[in-house]
């Protein structure tokens, strides 16, 4: 069935199944995307070589450029930037709790390996929503998908360069092992409308077809290069719920820290929405 013959109209006239469908696939991958992107400032600086700076640096601005057009999307249903991010109530966002971990300090392979993860996961969404019946969300994700294809590229390159020596390898398997589960949290539910964002179009693929290619092509990956997969399921809590771990809270109050103590009320604009 084609996006066409299905599309959704504009946000003014969906009914209410319509619009919580739309909704909860919008703030899920935006938040996703926002919330990886703060994370990956981290490295700035930090990382190994110069050349990798630069590329976790453009990755970081690309999905902050990702996320804000997902924002943007959910701003036509009468949000503010302010409320679904500076203003906003921690618990209410959706993103995965697997975004939301923190590096452990000075390991490359965690950052490199979590990058891997994420891009594999988001090569499949992608992929899933690219002829979504609800015509913003088709429009953002041609634009989006180049732009991952090479985050992907990158990660994977990464992951061949480490293993390359016993050590390299090991840390790897240990950060494997500390967030395959987490990872696998990308893939659950948010409330009860999973079932109509397949049914309306608004994604092709169910959770867990997506979920069942994504480790697919982990296990392929990862076992060519020497990695043992986990036998484990999704950590708790998952993200998808509104419920997060400490480090969540933690991150938001930095992230947030500056807009609340300068006195803000409205964002700040660093360029104009033409550009």
């Amino acid at each position: 069935m084609s996006a066409v013959d299905t599309d959704l109209g504009a946000p003014g006239e969906l009914s209410e199944r319509e619009r919580r469908a739309v909704e909860a696939q919008l703030f899920r991958v935006a938040d996703d995307e926002f919330i990886q992107a703060e994370r990956y400032t981290f490295w700035q600086v930090r990382a190994p070589t110069l050349e990798s700076d630069l590329a976790i640096s453009n990755n970081a601005q690309d999905e902050l450029g990702h996320a804000r057009l997902w924002y943007d999307a959910i701003k036509q249903f009468g949000y503010s930037e302010e409320s679904l991010i500076w203003e906003g109530n921690p618990d209410d966002f959706q993103h995965s709790t697997f975004v939301e971990l923190s590096f452990e300090e000075g390991d490359w392979a965690d950052a490199v390996l979590r990058a891997y993860l994420y891009d594999e996961a988001e090569d499949i969404r992608l992929a899933a929503l690219a002829e979504s019946s609800y015509e913003p969300i088709r429009d953002r994700t041609s634009r989006i998908q180049g732009e991952e294809e090479y985050h992907l590229e990158h990660a994977v390159s990464w992951l061949e360069r480490l293993v390359d020596d016993e050590s390299g390898r090991e840390q790897l398997q240990t950060a494997l092992d500390r967030l395959y589960p987490y990872a696998l949290t990308m893939f659950e539910p948010v409330g009860d409308v999973e079932a109509a964002i397949v049914d309306l179009g608004i994604r092709d693929r169910t959770l867990e077809e997506m979920r069942t290619e994504w480790e697919s092509r982990v296990t392929e990956q990862l076992t060519e290069l020497g990695l043992d997969i986990p036998d484990t399921g999704p950590a708790s809590p998952t993200g998808r719920d509104n419920e997060h771990t400490e480090e969540w809270h933690d991150l938001f109050e930095e992230m947030t820290s500056s807009y609340r103590n300068l006195g803000r009320d409205s964002a700040t604009k660093i360029m104009t929405d033409n550009e």
